[in-house]
């Protein structure tokens, strides 16, 4: 676990409460979280007497059951339909009074327009809301104008909340009166894309290749998280508390370009698969040269797993569901980071690396942050595979946020997003996009994180580790653990693998961490790289004395000595005194002196942690910058040839003496894959970039 300095010696700091918990709704509460308050609870405010405007939506809570919830416990936010909003859901759904809704109709209802944490309109500022409703979907959020031209808050697009009656705070929530009753489509995303008559060539392509039969999946029917106790566990000095997911879901996020665009661009006509086989050919001949002759490859065998515009679609495709352009890349808090938690836009835009359907193929997706690299981009908006700096110009393709109306973009197993141009994984892309060191946090790297909502979990500034709550809805957030099997590529044993939420006074990559206990022995697959070649493989973590010492393998091949993550830059395995542990003194040192340094601890097998990612300090909640603590490592794993076009394991066994430090405690942090255009600076004067 990370900590700063201060906040090493003052364990007993209380943060204050956050804004971004992300609590469980699937389970009742238990009876330790019920409290007495003595002002109006949200419950009174639907049944207010005063409020006569909200009496049908009152009614529909208390038929779902859900009234009782809202007089006693939570933090929430609830989105109120008026009177008039749920007469105009009735009537278009032919129904003239309340009492021939069912009792199935009025838990959808109520339970769609609860979200357990509480929003102000201040802190809508993405394109979805940070935790999911009742319901575990996530609602769509975009700003507009009312009426009577007032800055409002939409809801999936067509909902917007009352400019004069907003962010009404009540005991347990904050409520936020709407002018229409919020739906959410129970479709597949195969069936939204299909009644959408703008993306009907890609839909069209989508089920000629066969690509379509491989985005069916929705939840594994095998997983019950009830089968699975609470764990108790010790992470360096905080005692958590560890739950299993409540889902495993199947999900996966569409970059799709409008049928007008291939026209006006490409020329392709409305469904002429022919043209669009003709343009992917184009693009992956170049690729995979040795497939061009192969069976395959023609147009009369477009679901082979060579042919260009299968491969054309598949790279389209994510393997997990992002609800809104605030899962492509790193969460955003805008109450105290005013943007991605944790790294310093001026320095370097948030990016992170995502699977696709394509094998053994990644997508770059940007958020456009850094001024002077701008180029014709949108500040703030996100890119698929753009590289603009000193070195290329190269746009990429920019994804719109919009929330339609109508068609509906997001499913239950997935969600769509139209871009600006072509999507594919050309030798542009391969050789010089992604001709880069390739940062990953671990909640990326297993897929399954994201996809079932467990990244961004969590109040960042608040810690229950001196009282940990194990309520089944913990205030403040949840801690998981996963069973083996649970995610995609991996297998252990003898081993507790743990998600612990974010917290703003980690000194870690986006606050967040993956740890293992006991004696482990894991394999996981590596990300993969865009090309064959020499790559470094690094793992960032934080060095503490209650942490052990692990042998690492390459496809099973041990890479060197074993990893101590008890020794940190300052020890005599490092830079010992030599180490600059204030930042005014690194950012002074000369080019030069920065790369000579860089030099020495690359050759004793590390680097600094990059200088782009802070923490905040535990009293004055400044930004403390990781480059400058002892603790943050980066560990070069492994100097190996990697083949692009297969896969790769990581192996890591424990290799402690007995139980050292905290069970044998191993972190994982962040994992970097550095090309050797990257890590082979290193002549004289020269240094890899610090970022």
């Amino acid at each position: 676990m990370m900590i700063t300095k201060l906040y090493k010696r003052l364990l007993g700091i209380v943060g204050i409460v956050g804004l971004l918990g992300m609590a469980s709704c699937s389970d009742e509460p238990d009876a330790a979280n019920y409290y007495t308050f003595t002002g109006e609870m949200m419950s009174d405010f639907l049944k207010s007497p005063d409020r006569p405007q909200y009496s049908k939506f009152a009614t529909i809570v208390e038929r779902a059951g859900l009234m009782d919830l809202l007089a006693t416990y939570g933090h929430y936010t609830c989105f109120v339909p008026s009177n008039d909003a749920v007469d105009a859901f009735l009537q278009k759904r032919g129904l003239s009074d309340l009492s021939q809704l069912t009792d199935a109709d009025c838990d959808t209802i109520a339970r769609t327009h609860l979200v357990s944490n509480m929003y102000t309109t201040f802190e809508m500022v993405t394109d979805r809301l940070p935790t999911a409703n009742l319901m575990n979907r996530y609602l769509a959020t975009s700003r507009g104008f009312d009426n009577d031209s007032n800055a409002v808050i939409f809801l999936e697009g067509i909902a917007h909340i009352n400019f004069e009656l907003k962010d009404d705070s009540v005991e347990n929530g904050i409520v936020q009166p709407i002018d229409q009753v919020i739906e959410k489509s129970n479709s597949y995303v195969t069936d939204a894309m299909r009644d959408n008559p703008r993306i009907s060539t890609f839909y069209n392509a989508l089920k000629a290749t066969g690509v379509y039969d491989d985005v069916l999946g929705v939840v594994d029917p095998d997983w019950n998280p009830k089968d699975y106790d609470r764990v108790y566990q010790k992470s360096y000095n905080w005692s958590e508390v560890y739950w299993v997911p409540d889902t495993k879901k199947y999900g996966y996020t569409f970059f799709i370009e409008p049928d007008d665009l291939l026209e006006s661009k490409y020329g392709i006509k409305k469904g002429d698969l022919r043209a669009l086989y003709e343009l992917a050919c184009s693009i992956y001949d170049e690729v995979y040269p040795e497939d061009v002759n192969a069976p395959g490859h023609s147009f009369e065998n477009l679901k082979d797993s060579v042919n260009p515009l299968k491969r054309f679609i598949q790279y389209h495709i994510l393997n997990k569901y992002c609800a809104g352009t605030s899962d492509l890349t790193p969460m955003e808090e805008p109450s105290f980071c005013k943007g991605a938690i944790g790294i310093d836009e001026s320095l370097t835009n948030p990016s992170d690396w995502h699977y696709t359907l394509l094998p053994h193929t990644m997508m770059k997706v940007d958020q456009a942050t850094v001024k002077n690299n701008l180029g014709p981009s949108v500040y703030r908006d996100r890119y698929i595979n753009r590289r603009y700096d000193e070195k290329f110009a190269i746009e990429g393709q920019h994804i719109d946020p919009t929330v339609e109306t109508e068609p509906t973009h997001d499913a239950v197993n997935g969600h769509y997003f139209y871009v600006d141009d072509i999507v594919a994984f050309t030798k542009e892309v391969q050789d010089k996009v992604q001709n880069v060191r390739i940062r990953m946090d671990f909640a990326t790297i297993f897929p399954e994180i994201i996809g079932n909502g467990l990244r961004s979990e969590g109040t960042l500034k608040e810690d229950d580790a001196n009282n940990p709550d194990d309520s089944s809805t913990p205030k403040n957030g949840r801690n998981y653990y996963f069973p083996d099997g649970y995610l995609d590529g991996v297998s252990f044993s003898n081993c507790l693998m743990v998600l612990r939420r974010p917290h703003e006074i980690y000194n870690c990559y986006l606050w967040d961490e993956i740890d293992l206990f006991g004696d482990y022995d894991i394999t996981f697959r590596l990300p993969p790289v865009p090309f064959s070649g020499e790559w470094q493989i690094r793992l960032g973590y934080t060095a503490f004395e209650s942490r052990g010492v692990a042998q690492i393998y390459l496809d099973n091949i041990p890479q060197g000595i074993p990893l101590d993550m008890s020794k940190d830059l300052k020890s005599d395995m490092y830079l010992g005194d030599a180490f600059i542990s204030t930042l005014s003194d690194y950012d002074n040192l000369s080019a030069e002196e920065k790369a000579e340094q860089q030099k020495q601890l690359k050759n004793l097998g590390a680097c600094l942690y990059p200088r782009s990612i802070y923490h905040k300090g535990g009293y004055s909640g400044a930004a403390e910058y990781d480059i400058t603590y002892e603790s943050s490592v980066r560990r070069i794993l492994s100097q190996s040839y990697l083949d692009a076009s297969k896969d790769h394991f990581l192996r890591i066994r424990v290799a402690s003496d007995g139980k050292k430090g905290n069970n044998n405690e191993f972190m994982l942090d962040f994992l970097e894959l550095v090309p050797k255009s990257v890590f082979g600076v290193d002549g004289d004067g020269e240094m890899e970039d610090e970022l």
